[in-house]
């Protein structure tokens, strides 16, 4: 299957294609997969960082789709990585409930950044949901000796029990049920973070649910809190 004309803007943009292979799929939940795959000589072309992501190119209706997805422990040595999926209707779902180990999934690299924020802060301020959860793991595993609270919206009963991979010592996991298309996850993140700030220069809040949810949270963490935008990283991960 082609790429169609995204693909080309992406080669334009020396956007780079590999093809995974699935080598096996782990049920993690009713709604959560992972599916392990080998990685098509993507780790040893470009070594990996924190947070790294590609666009994965699906069969919808006969055309091709793309969305991107978080690699999850990436292993260079071994040519391998594992992608996760909160399960819903939509092509990537639709995959992952059926990949079986030698089925193969395009992949293209282009855009897939991190800058580490310095100084160093001393706190983090973080903010997603299932479909952000590798991306939150990875931003956690990259500061392994900094305090974070993680507010997490759970849209069903079993994203409470997902691999989070927290240290009690340093992580605060604080669950909020996804009620008013993610209106109460606002409200709580209003209303208990401002608390945990004490100098605004020295957090690093990173905000990672659906579009309109963190549009609100990153204006209120800039204009209320006083974020600086070198300390705040907030990308909508889906539309509601």
């Amino acid at each position: 299957m082609g790429h169609g004309w995204e693909g080309a803007v992406l080669r334009l943009f020396r956007g780079r294609d590999f093809t995974f292979t699935v080598t096996g799929v782990e049920r993690i939940t009713d709604r959560y997969r992972r599916v392990r795959v080998t990685d098509g000589g993507l780790l040893a072309a470009v070594p990996p960082h924190p947070t790294m992501w590609v666009r994965l190119w699906f069969d919808r209706g006969g055309k091709p789709h793309q969305r991107a997805f978080t690699l999850v422990d990436p292993d260079p040595r071994a040519g391998a990585l594992s992608l996760e999926f909160a399960l819903h209707s939509g092509a990537a779902s639709d995959w992952a409930r059926s990949a079986r180990p030698g089925d193969t999934v395009d992949a293209t690299l282009q855009g897939s950044g991190y800058t580490r924020p310095a100084p160093a802060p001393g706190r983090l301020l973080v903010v997603g949901d299932p479909a952000a959860l590798p991306a939150v793991v990875s931003l956690l595993a990259d500061h392994p000796d900094t305090p974070a609270t993680l507010w997490f919206e759970t849209p069903h009963l079993g994203d409470r029990v997902l691999p989070f991979r927290l240290d009690p010592d340093r992580h605060e996991l604080r669950l909020v049920e996804r009620v008013d298309g993610g209106a109460g996850l606002v409200r709580r993140v209003r209303a208990e973070l401002p608390a945990l700030v004490r100098d605004p220069a020295d957090v690093y809040a990173w905000v990672t649910c659906d579009t309109v949810t963190t549009r609100a949270l990153a204006s209120f963490l800039r204009r209320e809190v006083g974020i600086p935008r070198s300390r705040l990283h907030a990308l909508g991960y889906w539309r509601p």
